[in-house]
């Protein structure tokens, strides 16, 4: 299969989504720049981390106007897997894609770690090849990683099984301490309704081999090959 991974000025985290689809699961991978009309017939859309034009007004806020967006939402309508990481994500949520807000950390900071979530849905392109309940130990870097919605649309996400990861304990429990940047309901990724197109914050193409410090990242792309393949 092949992974188009966009690239917009400020983008950080692009050569690590090419490195682990192509040369970690071996995989087909283009970069596709921000002013590009198309997607080069990739069978699923990566958008990376990083500081899409400075961050300039918020995160995502400016990134949602590319070129390149009409392309990536012409291919979500049409069924196709997309996946926003990080800033990524925050650019799905500034183009309508997904519902909800990222605000900054509860504490200000920004924050680079590893952390632990827990896989709360197992029926997305990103999620098939994962265990319902699984816990992955995957790296985090941002400063407006916190997720917020109004309560009728959390409602919506919960009741919906939208909510796709949320921050837990190493044992795979909810808690206050094991929420980093004080998400609402510890949301650490969610999919739109029909369920191809999910944003998440922790990093998985930058834990998908052991040198890295976890390799759980991995299950996460290897779940889009699979989906693909099928």
């Amino acid at each position: 299969m092949k992974f188009a991974i966009i690239e917009f000025p400020g983008s950080n985290c692009d050569h690590d989504a090419y490195h682990a689809a192509k040369h970690v699961l071996g995989q087909q991978a283009a970069f596709v720049w921000h002013k590009d009309a198309g997607l080069g017939g990739a069978d699923a859309v990566v958008l990376p981390g990083g500081f899409s034009y400075g961050d300039y007004l918020r995160t995502g806020a400016i990134a949602r106007f590319s070129p390149v967006m009409e392309s990536v939402r012409e291919f979500a309508a049409g069924g196709g897997p997309v996946i926003g990481i990080c800033n990524g994500f925050q650019v799905l949520l500034e183009a309508g894609l997904l519902e909800g807000a990222l605000l900054c950390n509860r504490r200000l900071k920004f924050l680079c770690q590893h952390v632990h979530v827990r896989v709360e849905q197992t029926d997305t392109p990103f999620t098939g090849a994962a265990q319902l309940g699984q816990v992955l130990s995957l790296p985090i870097a941002h400063g407006e990683g916190s997720y917020h919605a109004p309560p009728e649309t959390l409602e919506a996400l919960e009741a919906n099984r939208q909510v796709i990861f949320r921050y837990c304990s190493e044992e795979g429990g909810l808690q206050d301490a094991a929420n980093p940047n004080g998400s609402l309901a510890a949301v650490a990724g969610i999919c739109n309704p029909e369920r191809n197109v999910v944003g998440l914050m922790p990093h998985p193409e930058r834990a998908c081999e052991s040198a890295l410090g976890s390799e759980d990242g991995r299950v996460v792309l290897e779940s889009v090959v699979a989906a693909v393949a099928a």
